[in-house]
């Protein structure tokens, strides 16, 4: 009987199962050589199916599915549906529906995870109260599909690795059969390399890597290795590296336990060479300088420190004023200022074996092999003197250095480092210093540059603060001071766009927010010199109010410095005497009547009252 016979046959015993007698219904049910179920179909309350309760189940069915019939009957079909994936238990309840309501019988496959087997699943519903389902087992035929589908992909592979060389050797005559890829990879035919014997491949390998191949033929001909993958370079007819792939293996064997006959494979991985080895630079190299990065330093000072490269000198340099600069001009400027730093210092380290590593934002490490301390010293003042020609935006490229030389390869590398860090930062704290002062200098002039309206400001503000101060009784030394406080007020829109700053017209929300950062990029440049650090923080508060509503801390009363209360009157003042882009200019009297309504809100009433004194007095 035919399948299709025996499935019709038995979905006529299903629709008509209560024609039988019980015993007759009970045998056929067993012996029935696919797998059986019987199902009650369960509505909701939409009148839709929309769960299915085991009623019978035969023993095939139970084999298949990996349940015994007590863990099935008057169970929901959920049961069943554990022992497969989600997308199919979606998929048996679609033909289930489908089955119910189009009276046709359904057809899919399902691969049940715990007994490791495919089935196909024919549903049918003889009437729209039960569900009937054979489980046929069709895991051999999956099997042999997958195992064809996989050939088809091998056979694939194989075609699309032409692009592979091939090779043979029979160990005893000294016959080679190549294929003509093999001979293409490095450029010629196999017509101009005939005859290929093994001086030829040995005239073509690498003379730097073909002793480790010979090495890796013996370890194979002794049986010391199964196979080898090694990768060499080869010379290609016009004259440049190839770098191959080797894969070989012997793959017959004399009786006597000789090499007989070998194969293999050569693949040209000269593309994929070159990219591991500019990932590699990449990974090793600072990205703005060129030079090695700290992982190249860390990864490899033990290759460095060793004592053929003894006497070795260890330079450490520090670029100074990078922060001030990149505050002041932004990082754009200071990165210019560290690449040519390292222009520099490159061009005073001109050997292969020197090795220039950045080890932190403005530090670098110069590694001299075979070097004594008089070349190291020798090294710096041929740097400095290079970098005294040198500037970016009028800014001197200045560096500190300091220096070690190792002799013994007993001593510590960490401790030569040390000790020439040590050296340098003491070099530092007076060369930093004088740069930073030079850069601020600079800054000032750029931003009367920018605008000259904030020349003119800045020095009438200064001169009012002097004037406030003589009067206030302050010494020689603070007036000078709090009037080269009033001078560098605004050094910190040094920071912000000169269309901000010559704007005619009154500032939107986001361009006064943008201006009243000012203060802090001021006292950002400031306080990076010692000689400017107190009127680094006059410049920062010199925007406070008398009343804590003053930007960028909101400090009140007394918590802001006397000066920066002196710079606040002082710059207001000059602002209504001589006018904003946006604001008429105001008479003396008229700018006093402001300073007075003022007085107590946001400037000093103390201070006000000496400076109103000071102005109106004939």
């Amino acid at each position: 009987m035919t399948k299709n016979a025996l499935l019709n046959r038995q979905t006529y015993t299903a629709n008509n199962k209560y024609d039988f007698d019980e015993n007759s219904y009970k045998s056929l049910f067993l012996d029935l050589p696919i797998g059986y179920a019987f199902f009650e179909i369960i509505y909701d309350e939409n009148n839709k199916p929309h769960d299915y309760k085991f009623i019978e189940v035969n023993s095939i069915f139970e084999e298949k599915s990996g349940l015994k019939s007590n863990e099935l009957i008057g169970k929901n079909i959920s049961v069943f549906f554990e022992c497969i994936d989600n997308k199919k238990t979606e998929q048996l309840m679609l033909h289930a529906g489908r089955a119910i309501y189009k009276g046709k019988q359904q057809e899919f496959e399902i691969y049940n995870k715990y007994v490791n087997k495919w089935y196909k699943i024919h549903l049918k519903a003889p009437n729209r109260k039960f569900l009937v389902t054979y489980l046929i087992d069709i895991t051999k035929e999956k099997l042999h599909t997958i195992e064809l589908e996989n050939a088809r992909r091998r056979m694939e592979n194989i075609i699309e690795a032409t692009d592979i060389g091939t090779w043979e050797l029979n160990m005893q005559t000294g016959e080679r059969i190549y294929n003509e890829r093999w001979a293409s990879i490095l450029g010629y035919t196999l017509e101009e390399l005939s005859p290929i014997n093994e001086d030829t491949w040995i005239e073509l390998v690498h003379p730097d890597d073909l002793q480790q191949e010979l090495n890796k033929d013996i370890l194979l001909y002794n049986k010391k290795i199964d196979c080898y993958d090694d990768e060499y370079r080869m010379r290609h007819k016009d004259g440049h590296w190839v770098w191959i792939q080797d894969r070989g293996k012997v793959i017959s064997w004399t009786e006597d336990g000789n090499p007989l006959l070998l194969s293999g494979t050569h693949t040209d991985i000269t593309a994929k060479r070159n990219k591991q080895e500019e990932v590699l630079y990449l990974s090793y190299r600072d990205q703005l300088t060129g030079f090695y990065n700290r992982r190249y330093f860390d990864e490899n000072l033990k290759e460095i420190d060793v004592e053929k490269n003894l006497p070795m000198s260890v330079i450490l340099a520090d670029v100074n004023g990078l922060k001030l600069t990149n505050d002041s001009f932004g990082h754009s400027v200071g990165d210019d200022l560290l690449k040519k730093a390292t222009d520099v210092i490159r061009a005073g380290c001109c050997r292969d074996t020197d090795k220039l590593v950045r080890i932190g934002g403005d530090e670098f490490l110069i590694i001299l092999p075979n070097t004594e301390s008089w070349k190291a010293v020798e090294i710096i003042k041929n740097i400095n003197s290079l970098a005294l020609k040198e500037k970016v935006r009028g800014i001197d490229v200045s560096i500190s250095f300091g220096y070690k030389t190792k002799r013994r390869i007993e001593e510590s590398f960490n401790d030569v480092f040390k000790s020439a860090e040590a050296r340098m930062y003491r070099h530092k704290l007076y060369e930093s210093s004088c740069i930073r002062n030079k850069t601020i200098e600079i800054i000032m002039n750029t931003l009367y540059e920018k605008s000259n309206r904030e020349m003119l400001h800045s020095k009438r503000v200064g001169e009012i603060c002097e004037k406030i101060a003589l009067k206030l009784n302050f010494d020689k030394e603070k007036t000078i001071q709090v009037k080269l406080a009033g001078i560098m007020h605004d050094i910190g829109k040094m920071g912000i766009d000169e269309n901000i700053l010559n704007k005619p017209q009154r500032l939107s929300y986001e361009e006064y927010n943008e201006l009243k950062r000012h203060p802090e990029i001021g006292y950002r440049m400031l306080s990076t010199s010692n000689d400017y650090s107190e009127i680094a923080d006059y410049v920062l508060k010199h925007h406070e109010r008398w009343d804590g509503n003053g930007y960028p801390g909101g400090f009140k009363g007394e918590e802001i410095s006397i000066q920066a209360r002196i710079i606040a009157i002082a710059e207001a003042y000059d602002d209504m005497i001589y006018g904003m882009p946006y604001k008429k200019n105001m008479s003396i009297d008229e700018a006093a009547a402001e300073l007075k309504r003022c007085s107590g809100s946001q400037f000093d009433p103390d201070i006000v009252e000496v400076f109103i004194d000071l102005i109106t007095s004939p």
